[in-house]
């Protein structure tokens, strides 16, 4: 016969026997609390005393009035007398910001696209220096502007210094603009881009697109001049630009 098939008031006198029988085990080692216990814990424990919160107070206490005023003030510091970093090559800041007011129209064509057109030269610092000077000189002499992805060894003065050390005396637009290089699809350097007058950006994946029939683009290790001749006779259609700027270099 299965336990299941007990009567109910039998299961509970089973289940009774097994709690008494139980009973004895659980009283065999109760806790047992000592005085000892009790004055040891009372010996362990600390004792604040009003002795101690009056210390306390002289110790950590609030200043007065009196002496917040009489506290030293803190002077500024002299920071043209901090040690200042060597430079072998000074940066003249004021001199390459002239050089990019400049040609400031041509950086609104570059970042606005609404005049134009615009003649944008994507390149990077890590170019052989050859290839930047010409392109330097040449955008000079377009009124082009050349355009970066972002700083050389991500340094601002190692981008201002190795700038500076190409354009010189030249009056060229040099920007830093990542976001350049996604509106015109740019993956390569060095790349020309001829834009159209007027373009404005529109809105896409990566921000704001150029119209892909706002702009001309060319990429190779090539004179400004080839690219444009190259784009004049591939696009018959942005010839007028491409002279405009060709001629420019042409002088």
């Amino acid at each position: 016969m299965w336990a299941s098939d007990l009567h109910p008031s039998a299961q509970a006198l089973g289940l009774a026997a097994a709690l008494v029988a139980s009973a004895p085990a659980l009283a065999q080692n109760p806790p047992v609390i000592t005085d000892a216990d009790i004055e040891r814990v009372r010996r362990e424990m600390p004792t604040v005393t009003d002795h101690d919160i009056d210390a306390a107070r002289r110790k950590y206490g609030i200043p007065s009035d009196a002496e917040l005023r009489s506290a030293p003030v803190p002077t500024r510091p002299n920071v043209e007398a901090l040690p200042q970093p060597l430079s072998h090559t000074p940066i003249d800041l004021e001199a390459l910001a002239r050089g990019y007011a400049s040609q400031s129209d041509a950086m609104a064509q570059a970042q606005g696209l609404e005049a134009g057109p615009g003649l944008l030269v994507f390149v990077s610092l890590s170019m052989p220096r050859p290839t930047l000077q010409r392109l330097v000189d040449q955008a000079a002499r377009a009124k082009a502007s050349i355009v970066l992805r972002g700083f050389a060894n991500g340094s601002l003065r190692d981008t201002v210094a190795q700038v500076q050390g190409l354009i010189g005396a030249r009056q060229v637009a040099v920007q830093i603009d990542p976001q350049a290089f996604d509106r015109y699809a740019v993956t390569r350097v060095p790349t020309f881009v001829l834009v159209r007058d007027g373009t404005r950006p529109v809105a896409c994946a990566s921000g704001s697109c150029a119209p892909v029939d706002s702009f001309l683009r060319t990429s190779g290790d090539v004179s400004l001049d080839y690219a444009l001749e190259h784009m004049r006779r591939s696009a018959p259609g942005f010839g007028p630009p491409a002279d405009t700027f060709l001629k420019r270099i042409k002088g």
